[in-house]
């Protein structure tokens, strides 16, 4: 029985592409640095932004971090709010609510942030707790965060603790913590990316999340 859910932000809750690709664009002109394609850009959706800068453009740590200011100049005042919440989310965290459930954010993205983009949308009360990364680079992988986020929910039993999400990194940092993701068709990852990295369910839809009964299964 699942007790806790710990629920990514970026492709989970809300589509948020257009801000991070605007704002990678942003910085990118501004350091003069070839635009990418759209498909390169949609990469930047759910990894730490230095990762991404260094892995997708090709940027040196140095320039990542250049450009990692520039984005947030772009995003804290205009690209958080060009996002929207998924349909069936606020029902969905309804019914998890009222199940009795403990709900909490876990994302990458830094925690002013998220905060900022709930509280917008009216997420915010449905959740006990939000832990994102914080703004000088630290906290900023996937473990880590979960890690904290554990902690924040009163240290609760792995095994009644399910982590959801939409890429590789959300599976993968639940893994290393022991528990199991739900992986979500609805944001920006891949059935093929779910399942090669142990996904333990496979949502078509918000809905589809209240399916997973602590048994692997794909949907």
């Amino acid at each position: 029985m699942i007790e806790t859910y710990l629920f990514d932000l970026d492709g989970t809750l809300t589509d948020s592409g257009k801000g991070i690709m605007n704002a990678a664009k942003y910085a990118l002109e501004k350091m003069d640095v070839r635009i990418p394609s759209e498909d390169v850009l949609r990469k930047f959706i759910g990894p730490p932004l230095w990762e991404s800068f260094e892995k997708f453009i090709g940027l040196s740590k140095e320039d990542a971090d250049k450009a990692v200011k520039l984005y947030r100049e772009y995003y804290s005042e205009t690209g958080l709010f060009e996002n929207d919440v998924y349909d069936g989310i606020p029902e969905l965290l309804e019914k998890l609510k009222a199940d009795g459930k403990q709900l909490a954010v876990a994302t990458s993205k830094p925690e002013v942030f998220t905060e900022r983009i709930l509280a917008h949308f009216g997420l915010d009360k449905y959740f006990d707790s939000v832990t994102g990364s914080l703004l000088d680079g630290t906290r900023k992988n996937k473990d880590e965060v979960i890690a904290c986020a554990l902690q924040r929910c009163g240290s609760p039993d792995v095994s009644k603790v399910i982590m959801v999400g939409d890429r590789m990194h959300d599976i993968d940092g639940a893994k290393k913590l022991g528990i199991g993701c739900i992986a979500v068709m609805f944001g920006y990852g891949s059935r093929e990316e779910f399942e090669s990295h142990g996904a333990v369910f496979i949502a078509d839809t918000p809905d589809d999340i209240l399916k997973y009964d602590g048994e692997r299964k794909y949907a």
